[in-house]
């Protein structure tokens, strides 16, 4: 790294669970990110802040005012524009030595392989479970890892999966195939928390560099199948193992 990277990245280089070599194999590393709403632009905030070197950012969506309340990244100035590239455009700005790419649409079974292609994990903060877990299956099929992070009001859930794995469960072991729907409730039907929400996006970042570290730092244990469980009400936060489905037609026998 140059002087002016080893300084910006100085506090983490001096921590014993990361090091240089844990931040070298962050500026080497690509993630992607699903939907770049309330869970996404935290999450953006922090891996880009700790300087992982490619980022897909994938959102078919505009900016709103309503968004303001909890996306972090956006301004009045973003209204109108596409969140992807507006999210893209605050990268760019905040860390020009970083590598990113827009992609203005929504990822589904037909499109995920190609979008994820190369990543080294994917961080899904989409809205809806048709999303979701067309974004799982292409990850087991990939051999990608899958960071999943979600929010219902107060509850947020966070957990790495690793369905490509022996023994490992996927995000559709987790919750089925009742899902496969874009029928989920929304922000503007339940109401949203902005703090909540940059809680489960910056638990959500930390969880995928978990990932991201494996092997190369003692930060790197991704707790694989782990869901963790917070509680924004009366804080708090539980974890619960995800068992593997051995009939999961996402990466069991069937599959």
């Amino acid at each position: 790294m140059t002087p002016d990277r080893l300084n910006r990245f100085a506090r983490h280089i001096v921590l014993p669970e990361v090091g240089a070599v844990g931040q070298a194999r962050l500026a080497a590393s690509h993630v992607v990110l699903v939907g770049m709403g309330g869970i996404g632009s935290p999450a953006l905030q922090y891996l880009a802040g700790a300087g992982v070197g490619r980022l897909t950012l994938i959102d078919d969506d505009a900016v709103e005012a309503s968004n303001l309340q909890r996306q972090t990244i956006y301004t009045e100035a973003d209204i109108g524009k596409p969140k992807a590239e507006a999210a893209a455009a605050w990268v760019q700005a905040f860390d020009p030595a970083l590598h990113v790419t827009a992609h203005v649409l929504r990822i589904t079974r037909e499109n995920a392989a190609a979008l994820i292609a190369g990543a080294d994990v994917v961080l899904d903060g989409s809205d809806n479970f048709a999303t979701r877990l067309a974004v799982s299956d292409a990850c087991v099929k990939a051999g990608v890892a899958l960071t999943s992070a979600a929010l219902g009001r107060f509850q947020g859930q966070v957990a790495n999966f690793a369905g490509h794995r022996e023994g490992h469960a996927c995000y559709r072991c987790f919750v089925g195939d009742a899902f496969d729907a874009e029928d989920c409730d929304t922000c503007a039907d339940l109401g949203v928390l902005g703090a909540m929400v940059g809680m489960v996006g910056a638990f959500g970042a930390m969880a995928a560099m978990r990932v991201l570290l494996e092997g190369a730092a003692a930060l790197g244990d991704p707790q694989w199948g782990q869901l963790h469980v917070l509680d924004g009400l009366r804080p708090s936060l539980r974890t619960m193992r995800i068992a593997r489905d051995p009939q999961c037609n996402g990466c069991g026998a069937s599959a």
